[in-house]
């Protein structure tokens, strides 16, 4: 299995910041955007349930239509690729049984030999306390996926930057989200970087290791 060097690494996530301003006539290719989906989809997320939905947004009168929604921020109409990251706004013994018989299908198991980890998660997710914040619960597992995107795409040399300055119900109603079962927690343009972003050189600033890394 090849692996990026540690150096590499490194490199591409001083090279990244939250791009304040995209190059529109930029447009990330097919291949690449392939690459970032497929990234996207491997995200790893608790129980491996996966209670979201990604929507990728390239239409341009629909970039322009969400961009009053982004605090009028640019990069939503300049970007390539706009993805909106939702959550479920509950989880039930249905999409837990979803769940299952999907990894009866992927593994080539029986659902009955699964029975034990379902009710581990119906017990945890939809019937213990747990289920009292389960919409913040699965919010919570979208973060993991737009930091998961934000590298992916940085190892490609493509731009992102993670929004919360949005207005999620107003995205809901122009994305055609109500009924759905699924509500947007945050957005991320991703394209290239304008020549003239001034934030693009300006020097990352972090805290020292010792200020953030606790070692026990």
């Amino acid at each position: 299995m090849s692996t990026i060097s540690g150096e590499s690494l490194l490199q591409q996530l001083n090279w990244r910041y939250a791009t304040k301003k995209f190059d529109p006539s930029k447009k990330i290719s097919a291949a690449d955007w392939a690459v970032i989906e497929e990234a996207l989809i491997l995200t790893p997320s608790s129980y491996g349930l996966q209670p979201w939905r990604f929507i990728v947004v390239t239409d341009p009168a629909l970039k322009a239509k969400l961009r009053p929604a982004s605090w009028n921020q640019s990069q939503v109409e300049d970007c390539s690729h706009l993805v909106v990251l939702t959550a479920k706004q509950d989880i039930t013994e249905v999409d837990v049984d979803r769940f299952i018989e999907r990894i009866a299908e992927v593994r080539g198991a029986t659902v009955e030999s699964l029975a034990g980890y379902k009710g581990y998660m119906v017990g945890d997710l939809v019937n213990g306390p747990r289920h009292a914040i389960i919409h913040e619960w699965a919010a919570r597992q979208t973060y993991i996926a737009l930091g998961n995107l934000m590298t992916s795409a940085a190892l490609l040399g493509v731009d992102a930057c993670p929004f919360e300055g949005i207005e999620p119900a107003k995205y809901d109603e122009i994305l055609g989200l109500k009924g759905t079962g699924y509500t947007t927690i945050s957005a991320c343009p991703l394209g290239y970087r304008a020549a003239d972003d001034k934030y693009a050189s300006a020097p990352k600033v972090r805290f020292e290791a010792k200020d953030v890394v606790d070692h026990r």
